[in-house]
């Protein structure tokens, strides 16, 4: 049953307060003021004290205009005619296409039961090497990608999005620069991938609140396609911004800061979307990768620091590459005994020899004399950077693995290498097959 109100009490920036009854936290209300109609949140209850978040900001709303409490949350249209679209925050079409109003769910519901899931097994393959080869993605793993700003974080999401072998691709934009948006429609566009995609967008011009809503209309969306047998990949960005929305609703309702002004239920927040990653026995999966910037590249700060307790490792976009020092796939092992033999050995071999590099170069910049050795660790760091490393190189798996065996002939000998025997002679370029 709808109720209308038509006094507000107070008006403090894009927050509302009304005297109501029997309505609850995370209801919609509709706001009617001389500028028209506008949806609103409720953000909290105090006794019968309301505070409502309004979507198209405070401006113009008088304290004799009508509030309407629709009672129910925010909810978004599930169908297959999600395919394709582009929506802002609240789930209204940014593209030309129709209103879909069928088929409502609502957001931000409860994760799933434990008992529900299943343990990952399958690797999700996506064209590059430095997650496939060394930090396999697995599915239905939570993982953020940590940066800063300045870093092709968007790049990478929209490679993964156009390469990832999934089925749907669910993204979600917070906080994004016009021009960052139009670079994901493009680039799905062109590619042909977003035909299985479908895009919540939120701008830096858009409504505060609308930034809270991305992360649970996204997640809630992928859920029910999961339930219906898909494997879905979520691709959020950017998740600091998120936290920053909530903060700045927290300051305006005057609530107690904690760590640097964040809201004291920063953890619990960040962990209700990241445990909405799942494996559903008998149906489908929910994969999450969340873009989460560090400001001044500060791993301590409250936003990376908190992430890093609910995720399962992180990946590190470091001067346009994912360094291979700090990212780290926890799930990797669940599936990389079983792609290829060689796939463990050569990941562990190859990242070993890629720390020796860094150690000759820290001496070649120190001015020390270099050895033979050194010089062919220097020759092999430069490969690896150049063939693997770069975010431009797009080559499955398979290839993948057999470039590491050729950089490493390249460089080394058999026995400089550090493979186990039976691996070299099976894998080992150019291995004559007379000397097995």
């Amino acid at each position: 049953m709808q109720k209308v109100y038509t006094k507000i009490e107070s008006i403090s920036g894009n927050v509302i307060t009304v005297l109501a009854e029997g309505v609850r936290n995370g209801d919609l209300a509709v706001v009617s003021s001389r500028h028209g109609a506008s949806l609103a949140n409720i953000i909290r209850l105090k006794e019968n004290v309301v505070s409502l978040q309004v979507f198209a900001g405070g401006r113009g709303v008088s304290t004799g205009d009508e509030v309407r409490f629709l009672g129910h949350p925010m909810q978004v249209s599930y169908t297959e005619n999600l395919m394709g679209r582009v929506f802002d925050g609240s789930g209204k079409p940014r593209d030309a296409g129709p209103v879909l109003d069928e088929n409502m769910i609502d957001i931000g519901g409860p994760s799933v039961n434990p008992a529900k899931r299943i343990v990952p097994k399958n690797m999700i393959r996506t064209g590059i090497p430095m997650i496939d080869v060394f930090n396999t993605l697995v599915e239905s793993q939570k993982l953020p990608i940590f940066s800063v700003s300045g870093e092709p974080y968007n790049e990478l999401l929209a490679r993964i999005a156009m390469q990832a072998e999934v089925d749907i691709i669910v993204l979600g934009g917070m906080g994004l620069k016009y021009d960052d948006y139009l670079f994901f429609r493009e680039e799905l566009e062109t590619s042909g991938a977003m035909n299985r995609a479908v895009f919540f967008v939120h701008t830096a011009s858009d409504p505060t609140v609308e930034c809270l809503l991305v992360p649970d209309i996204s997640l809630a969306v992928a859920e029910q396609f999961a339930l219906e047998g898909k494997k879905v990949l979520v691709l959020l960005t950017d998740m600091t911004n998120f936290a920053d929305a909530m903060k700045e609703i927290a300051i305006t309702m005057d609530q107690v800061p904690s760590n640097r002004g964040y809201p004291g239920d920063l953890y619990s927040s960040l962990a209700a979307r990241y445990e909405k990653a799942v494996d559903f026995e008998g149906a489908g999966s929910v994969t999450i990768l969340a873009v989460t910037t560090m400001p001044g590249d500060d791993v301590t700060h409250p936003v990376p620091d908190n992430t890093g307790y609910i995720t399962e490792g992180q990946y590190y976009l470091k001067n346009g590459r994912i360094e291979p020092f700090g990212s780290l796939s926890r799930l990797k092992q669940q599936v990389n005994k079983e792609t290829r033999d060689d796939h463990r050995s050569l990941m562990d071999g190859m990242i070993k020899l890629y720390a020796s590099y860094k150690e000759s170069m820290e001496k070649k910049s120190m001015g020390f004399q270099m050895s033979d050795w050194d010089i062919k660790l220097l020759k092999y760091g430069e490969m690896f950077e150049q063939q693997m490393m770069e975010l431009t190189v797009n080559i499955p798996l398979e290839e993948a693995l057999n470039l590491g065996w050729e950089i490493l002939s390249s460089c080394f000998s058999p026995e400089e290498s550090g493979m186990k025997t039976s691996l070299v002679m099976k894998y080992w370029p150019g291995k004559d097959k007379e000397d097995k």
